[in-house]
């Protein structure tokens, strides 16, 4: 499970880097967001992934429990990430409003 989760989170990397070299600024947004998403699940590997765990319960018995400071840190990074999302969304909207583009330079160009 480790191995298909590594390649999820190249193919994740490797996408949203080909989306951010995009001149449009919707794709860039895109790519803002699977680096996120590639990023948190990085984090969310950090901790370990073992074949049978316990909720990090205090009292709950013997036995591995999992790590809950990776899940934490997940859980922060996506709050984080969806408001750097909602704000650079409305950056762009605004952005195209008002010069008529939504080229990344802000230059308008004739297709």
């Amino acid at each position: 499970m480790t191995l298909t989760v590594a390649f999820m989170v190249g193919w994740l990397t490797a996408c949203g880097v080909y989306l951010l070299l995009r001149a449009r600024t919707l794709p860039v947004i895109l790519g803002l967001v699977l680096l996120s998403h590639a990023a948190n699940l990085v984090l969310f590997l950090g901790g370990g992934v073992p074949a049978e765990v316990r909720p990090p319960l205090v009292g709950s018995g013997e036995g591995p429990m999992a790590d809950p400071l990776p899940q934490a840190l997940v859980l922060t990074a996506v709050v984080i990430s969806f408001a750097m999302t909602a704000f650079v969304l409305i950056l762009a909207l605004r952005n195209r409003r008002s010069l008529k583009s939504d080229h990344v330079d802000g230059e308008r160009r004739e297709s």
